[in-house]
Order: structure tokens, then C-alpha cells, then sequence
């Protein structure tokens, strides 16, 4: 459990972009369920994007 503090701890906003991107992928996924049509390559492409985008989300968030 410290190891994991000390994670946290260290890399702030490192963390924060996995948490940001875990949540939006989970939001991405239920979101998706019922569409027609998508192929995975296409999902796996949207998934990229979102994980990007969370990162870019913290970044801006950090500027001062």
C-alpha cells in the first residue's frame, strides 16, 4: 500500500491521466455497446484517441 503512495506521491500527474483515462475509456465502452457496426480496429482507434485526450486534459489542466 505505501508502494502505491509513493506512486501517487511522485508522479501526480501521471496518475491523474490514467485515472482521467481509465474512467473515459469505461465512458467510451458503455457508450458504444449498442452501436452497429463498429469494427474493433475502428473501437481500437477510438480508445487511442481517448487516452490521448485525457492526457491532453491533464496537461492543460496543469498549465498555471
Amino acid at each position: 500500500m505505501s508502494r502505491i503512495r509513493q506512486i501517487f506521491q511522485g508522479h501526480p500527474f501521471l496518475t491523474t491521466w490514467a485515472v482521467l483515462a481509465v474512467l473515459m475509456v469505461a465512458i467510451l465502452t458503455w457508450t458504444t455497446r449498442g452501436v452497429q457496426g463498429i469494427s474493433n480496429s475502428q473501437f481500437g482507434v477510438l480508445v487511442i484517441a481517448t487516452i490521448l485526450l485525457a492526457g491532453a486534459c491533464v496537461w492543460i489542466i496543469t498549465w498555471e
